[in-house]
């Protein structure tokens, strides 16, 4: 967010999302969302995703065995979601193993502490060793990935019921990071109207299907295609 920032927004902030402090990109337990350029241009829902650790730190998948720690890597957060670990996860009540090195020994009962940080530093540790494609393998699947880790809602999640999720829950971070993200789409759309016409109505409509598509019948209808 901006320098001119509304007061009343970062209260409201500080009283509704504990933790949150969207000038320092410090969103804790949640899922996060900004546009991609280009691709949410032309389909604004299409976007990049992230999730965070309990201090905030915002994980995403950002290419070929590598994920970005701390540095999202299309720009600001603009929507996100934030998880109540305790009530909707499936968790032992251990402290956040991002706290210290002992925190990945073994419990009491041979067992390593199944916490909020923990999951992600595995679900991390295996997708360094994955490649990226927009297709197959990528930053949903991350995020998809680490919600099953966490038995986030009992699990099932995979790229197309996560992208649902936050399109359809995900709260803006403020007015301007909402017009940030639709704006583009808006002008688009208004000169491809304007130049283009009807071919351009027909030319987005089949950019959504044959995207859409592929996520739907990749994910439900060939299982293996999208790496999880």
């Amino acid at each position: 967010m901006g320098e001119n920032e509304d007061p009343e927004q970062q209260r409201m902030f500080e009283e509704h999302c504990p933790g949150i402090d969207p000038k320092r990109a410090r969103f804790p337990c949640c899922i996060v969302w900004t546009p991609l350029p280009v691709i949410s241009w032309l389909l604004p829902f299409v976007g990049h995703l992230g999730i965070c650790r309990e201090d905030g730190v915002i994980l995403d998948f950002a290419g070929p065995n590598f994920v970005c720690v701390d540095n999202f890597t299309f720009g600001a957060v603009t929507r996100y979601i934030q998880i109540n670990k305790d009530k909707d996860c499936s968790l032992f009540p251990y402290p956040s193993a991002f706290e210290s090195k002992d925190q990945y020994d073994l419990d009491s009962s041979g067992r390593h502490p199944i916490t909020w940080d923990y999951a992600l530093r595995k679900g991390t540790e295996g997708f360094q060793h994955y490649s990226y494609s927009l297709f197959t393998c990528n930053c949903h699947s991350f995020v998809a990935n680490n919600l099953n880790r966490l038995g986030f809602q009992s699990g099932g999640w995979n790229v197309v019921n996560l992208a649902a999720f936050i399109f359809l829950k995900g709260q803006w971070v403020s007015t301007g990071a909402m017009v940030r993200s639709y704006l583009p789409f808006l002008i688009v759309c208004g000169m491809g109207l304007l130049l283009g016409g009807f071919p351009f109505v027909i030319f987005m409509a089949f950019f959504a299907i044959l995207l859409i598509g592929w996520f739907l019948l990749a994910t439900y209808c060939f299982k293996d295609l999208i790496q999880l």
